[in-house]
């Protein structure tokens, strides 16, 4: 089993072309002291969209850790990968999110269920974890419920281990994910779902659960910061138990999708990792998408008129952009400006309109998200997207490491102002 190390980021790169100011933020990091071990990852949606090939973020994250002699350890992530997904990863990465989200709730059979729970009776009744002030009751209804529910799941995350296992050996991290999904996992659920992966012995490095509030594309958390807190540390103090008492990796830790952007979650998650001395694994996604739009509108010129453009498409094909990502993005049609508005815009309108300063007045999180989704359209443009990218390469870059490293990094592990 490769280890993951205690802090790693998920880096997007829908083009392919930022994985250097990505690994900047990363050897920032490491110059304040803190090691954040990069994980660059692309999902087969995002591969089918653009049509571009799994080896291509292989050979992008290879080159950039080549030419800023990274020598600390990286990763290649399949990400939200199934059964049917995963072989054209297989050779070119040593990182897999499991998604199973689509299977939890499916029937394992009433069989599957009794034995889950005879083999768990120790599930059963009042549990003192440390970590949580008060003890867990969990009764057997309790716990035949919660295997009914996730065991079909957790079998089907078995399957797919053992189908990459037998092409690559042992030599991949694991991440399970069941967040894109419409409830979230309670800690007591969370506990028998661990139990139930120690059962299928996958070596699970992170696992991604459903946590109460919104976690939608590119901008902040939606809900009460005070219970989320109180969850995350719940999470925290279940892992460490189910490490303990199933035998899990040792290096096992919360996954947090989506986690690009969310602000007002970082100062209570810094606190619990200082606390806990926990390892936290966070996705930012499709944030260096936008930070490409961000430099290309900074640039002015052909740069702001192809965002405009780019804007423009958006807005007329909304629900075949938004269809896809229903559970994640929460857009207000009223709140998008229109074409004719933005074709007005100056650089510094536009940008501060897009950016994420949730201090600027002129920041539009609806068309923040839209524009998150959007990716489709800048692929369609092909080479022209693609010259701009490059043309306007320094101040794109400049965005793309200081989003990652300032508003990122910096409050999730480092800390300060």
């Amino acid at each position: 089993m490769i280890p993951l190390g205690k802090y790693s980021l998920g880096m997007g790169d829908r083009f392919a072309h930022q994985a250097r100011a990505q690994l900047r933020a990363c050897i920032k990091a490491a110059e304040e002291g803190v090691e954040v071990i990069p994980v660059w990852n692309k999902s087969n949606r995002e591969h089918m969209t653009i049509g571009s090939e799994p080896s291509s973020v292989q050979s992008a994250a290879d080159s950039a850790v080549r030419e800023l002699k990274w020598e600390k350890p990286y990763h290649v992530d399949a990400d939200h990968i199934r059964l049917e997904t995963v072989d054209r990863y297989i050779p070119h990465s040593d990182f897999f999110t499991v998604d199973v989200a689509d299977f939890i709730g499916r029937p394992a059979g009433d069989a599957s269920v009794k034995s889950f729970v005879e083999r768990h009776s120790d599930l059963v009744g009042r549990m003192q974890i440390p970590g949580i002030e008060q003890p867990l009751e969990i009764s057997r209804a309790d716990v035949a419920r919660c295997a009914g529910q996730y065991s079909f799941a957790v079998q089907e995350a078995g399957r797919i281990y053992r189908h990459i296992e037998k092409a690559k050996g042992a030599s991949f991290i694991t991440e399970i994910s069941m967040d894109e999904t419409d409830r979230p996992q309670t800690p007591p659920e969370l506990l028998v779902i661990l139990a139930a992966i120690a059962d299928e012995r996958i070596p699970v490095q992170t696992i991604a659960p459903k946590f109460t509030g919104r976690f939608n594309k590119g901008v902040d958390y939606v809900g009460d910061v005070a219970p989320f807190e109180m969850e995350f540390n719940a999470d925290l103090a279940v892992i460490a138990f189910a490490v303990e008492k199933y035998r899990l990796p040792a290096n096992l830790k919360l996954s947090v999708h989506s986690g690009s952007d969310k602000f007002s979650l970082y100062a209570p998650i810094r606190r619990a990792l200082a606390r806990t001395n926990a390892g936290l694994h966070v996705k930012t996604a499709g944030t260096t998408w936008l930070e490409e739009l961000i430099g290309l509108a900074e640039a002015g010129g052909a740069g702001l008129a192809l965002a405009k453009e780019i804007y423009a498409e958006a807005l007329a094909h909304v629900g075949e952009l938004c269809a896809p990502y229903a559970a994640v993005i929460d857009i207000d049609g009223r709140k998008l400006p229109a074409e004719a508005t933005v074709n007005g815009w100056n650089s510094e309108q536009f940008v501060a309109a897009l950016r994420h300063d949730p201090k600027c007045p002129a920041f539009n999180a609806d068309l923040r998200q839209l524009l998150h989704v959007a990716y489709k359209i800048a692929a369609k443009l092909g080479e022209r997207y693609l010259k701009l990218l490059k043309e306007c390469e320094p101040v794109i870059a400049k965005n793309v490491t200081g989003n990652l490293f300032d508003r990122h990094l910096k409050p999730l592990f480092i800390g300060g102002d």
